[in-house]
């Protein structure tokens, strides 16, 4: 490698010497390309949160993706999704499950959902919010368990999610949350085995 005054030899090229700090500093890496409603889910309805709810991302590149969080909107289905096209509101989740276990998708999966409250588990997760309230049990119908379950399924084989009660968690034991969803009546053993089943059908 020779240098000169005015440049510097690299490869039998003469570069200016002013061009070196470009050279040097890692350029942007563009986003994964997107398709606009495209879904990562067969069968979820796409419908777009407000984009002050998440972030771009292009995971599982630049995150690794976990976990799977489960909450439980204190509403209905509408009121979540309303909830998430509201700028003001500053969260989402990626999905939305109805008792009649219709499903909408808002973030997409590469992107970070504001769910958590937690900057880390953002990043890391998949967040799937439920219709219903944490005191009613008969929120929790088997329509919404069984198509819960087919979703959490599909995400953790796409990232390769063990299928326990480490990585498939509530809004609760996420760190530093005062959240108490998805509360006493969700059914942990029947999720987590329909989950199973659903992985290995």
């Amino acid at each position: 490698m020779a240098t000169s005054r005015r440049g510097l030899l690299i490869g039998g090229a003469v570069v200016a010497l002013g061009t070196i700090g470009y050279l040097n500093k890692p350029q942007a890496r563009p986003h994964k390309p997107r398709k606009a409603g495209a879904v990562d889910y067969a069968g979820a309805q796409w419908v777009a949160a407000a984009s002050a709810n998440w972030r771009m991302a292009d995971r599982p590149d630049d995150y690794r993706v976990d976990r799977v969080v489960i909450h439980v909107v204190q509403g209905s289905f509408d009121s979540a999704l309303k909830t998430f096209q509201d700028p003001d509101n500053k969260a989402a989740a990626h999905y939305v499950v109805g008792k009649d276990g219709h499903i909408a998708q808002t973030v997409r999966e590469l992107d970070v959902a504001f769910h958590a409250g937690n900057r880390e588990y953002n990043e890391r997760s998949v967040g799937i919010e439920h219709e219903g309230f944490v005191e009613e049990a008969s929120s929790f119908t088997d329509a919404m368990y069984t198509s819960s379950a087919r979703l959490t399924a599909a995400i953790c084989a796409r990232y390769r999610i063990a299928v326990d009660r480490t990585h498939i968690i509530g809004h609760l034991e996420v760190p530093g949350t005062d959240h108490t969803d998805p509360g006493p009546h969700w059914d942990w053993p029947r999720y987590i085995s329909l989950v199973g089943a659903a992985g290995r059908a």
